[in-house]
């Protein structure tokens, strides 16, 4: 891992998120989803990409053949414009990533190769591939802000609860021995953290339904677990999450405030997949400020629109 994230001389470091990519051929749609990816990196040069799950699409199967032949190649392609640009990133996977013909650790594996990632393969011994933590220092070398990295798995692993998996037990001690490590002399003030995930915990539905929320929800439900497995609740009494950024519902993209944590949507940044007339593809931007405890997050669609106030809901009206 070559690379350390370090706040620029502005004091500032911003994040690009993509999500949903689902790249499968290198046809057409792919290279949409490519010239989108290029678009925004150039307009914006982030210090870091994330890929939150669904980089590449392993499910379906088309009349007799896999959409998605070559896993190591669509992931090869799916990164390269990070990679050509010599950008650090991230990813987490999906439910679809792996759905077949490549399993996840093979998958971690093949990510770990790449010379700009810094993705780490995470805790063998717990649920997952890709749990890890990332910090990034000020220009002294002192760590100013965590990033927490989350496999939110596939598919219930219950025979009698149908839907999709959940953020496991062991995971979330993980998560909490982590943060207990890194909060030094000042157990009372952790430093402030991001966590980012493919699936949504249920806690982003409670949010759009209790609190005034910002952005858009197209889909029918959050497509969140059946099961509240208590990550965010571990988040709420560690303290130093300040957000959270998902995938997986392609036409939901808003953000709200629950217990002093922002859950926010991701803007599906891929062709391949499900969308909605109207409804553009993009990226949702981060910018964190170092030695603040917050930061700011903006949209940058397919066509260059920069969207930085999305329209307000507020529930029962």
């Amino acid at each position: 891992m070559p690379h350390s994230l370090v706040f620029r001389e502005d004091r500032t470091f911003t994040i690009a998120q993509f999500t949903d990519l689902h790249w499968k051929d290198n046809g057409d749609l792919d290279q949409q989803t490519r010239r989108l990816m290029e678009d925004v990196l150039d307009a914006e040069q982030p210090d870091l990409v994330v890929f939150t799950g669904d980089v590449i699409y392993t499910g379906e199967v088309a009349q007799g053949d896999l959409i998605c032949e070559d896993p190591f190649g669509a992931l090869r392609e799916a990164v390269h414009s990070a990679e050509i640009r010599g950008i650090p990133w991230a990813i987490v996977f999906g439910n679809h990533d792996t759905e077949s013909i490549i399993t996840r650790e093979e998958l971690i594996h093949a990510v770990l190769e790449y010379p700009h990632t810094v993705t780490q393969r995470g805790p063998v011994e717990i649920s997952g591939e890709g749990n890890y933590r990332l910090s990034i220092q000020d220009a002294a070398g002192q760590s100013k802000f965590n990033l927490y990295f989350f496999d939110s798995g596939a598919y219930s692993p219950v025979p009698h609860i149908n839907g999709y998996d959940w953020i496991r037990s062991d995971q979330i001690e993980w998560y909490k021995k982590e943060s207990l490590k890194v909060r030094g002399a000042a157990p009372e003030q952790p430093l402030p953290a991001l966590a980012f995930f493919h699936i949504p915990f249920p806690e982003y539905q409670e949010v759009w339904d209790t609190k005034t929320c910002y952005g858009n929800f197209f889909e029918a439900s959050v497509s969140s677990s059946q099961v509240n497995s208590g990550l965010f609740a571990a988040m709420v009494e560690m303290g130093d999450i300040l957000g959270t950024f998902v995938g997986h519902d392609h036409i939901n993209d808003y953000w709200g405030e629950l217990h002093g944590i922002r859950l926010c949507y991701g803007r599906a940044s891929g062709y391949n997949t499900y969308g909605k007339e109207g409804f553009q593809r993009g990226a949702r931007m981060i910018r964190l400020r170092e030695d603040e405890r917050g930061f700011e997050t903006w949209l940058r669609l397919a066509d260059g629109t920069v969207i930085t106030q999305q329209p307000e809901h507020i529930p029962g009206t």
